[in-house]
């Protein structure tokens, strides 16, 4: 049960007190919303009494949500290419192989690309010989191709050879994992614009998507910003949902970036991982 879910649960009563109050701001906090739409939040429990309370939270965190495509946007000419970026430990590469069984299974245009030209896969974290293995063990599993390069070798290099194989051999989608990365390394943040700028001399990135930890609390939102100031971000996928009560942050992110959460991770299989439907996330917090 969510933290808000177990506040009202056991909050039933025709009053909403000041101790009420606290204990609503302490659990707000707690479940990483953020200053402002606690705030809301907040205000809008007071205005209501007993179990109407709570529907005046829900009304809240679902109008929270941003109003904007959560769908892939895909390319009309050539592949879609799907940038995945974000911090170490978050889920990425792993995201990367469930973000390709989604697209096998969702998206069904076999008339114009079939099974073996649907997906294509990148290793561009070539820092660690253990990421290019993690990805190619997911692909061999799920039977996609991955292009990969030797461990140091300039990951750059190997999405622009990505790139281009998929614009030759006409895939539909190119998904490039990239090194997770420390927000606060200038260097590797500088090359995650030189990725962006080789990748686009053979098409065009149609989604960048930060892949961000449901349980890192508010830090997520800063290392979102910072990445968002070096490539554009057009979404989220959050990870780790399954295993956190808390998980506000992916709301509080999506406000803060005006960058909508399109995915999110639940588990470690291939399958534990779906686009993201607004109205259940607010029942997770919720219920």
């Amino acid at each position: 049960m969510g933290l808000l879910g177990k506040f009202f649960a056991k909050f039933s009563r025709n009053e909403f007190t000041e101790a009420d109050q606290r204990d609503l701001a302490n659990v707000l906090i707690e479940s990483d919303l953020g200053n402002s739409l606690s705030t809301k939040i907040l205000d809008a429990a007071k205005t209501h009494k007993g179990e109407s309370a709570s529907s005046s939270v829900r009304a809240v965190l679902r109008s929270s949500l941003l109003d904007l495509p959560r769908t892939i946007k895909k390319s009309p000419d050539g592949p879609t290419v799907i940038l995945i970026v974000g911090v170490n430990g978050t889920g990425k590469t792993t995201s990367v192989a469930k973000l390709a069984q989604w697209l096998i299974t969702n998206e069904t245009d076999y008339s114009q690309y079939p099974q073996n030209k649907k997906v294509l896969l990148a290793a561009a974290d070539t820092f660690r010989a253990a990421a290019v293995e993690q990805l190619a063990t997911w692909a061999d599993r799920l039977s996609i191709p991955v292009v990969t390069g030797g461990t140091g070798s300039d990951p750059a290099a190997v999405a622009f050879e990505a790139t281009a194989r998929a614009v030759e051999e006409k895939f539909e989608f190119l998904i490039i994992d990239t090194a997770g990365r420390l927000h606060t390394k200038s260097n590797l943040m500088d090359e995650l614009s030189k990725i962006q700028r080789v990748v686009t001399k053979n098409a065009p990135i149609a989604e960048t998507l930060f892949v961000l930890d449901g349980t890192t609390g508010q830090n997520g939102i800063v290392q979102a910003k910072v990445f968002a100031q070096t490539v554009p971000l057009s979404g989220l996928i959050v990870t780790k949902l399954d295993g956190s009560a808390r998980g506000g942050v992916a709301l509080a992110t999506e406000i803060e970036l005006q960058s909508p959460i399109k995915f999110i991770g639940t588990g470690e299989g291939a399958t534990d991982f779906s686009a993201f439907d607004p109205d259940s996330y607010v029942d997770s917090l919720l219920s």
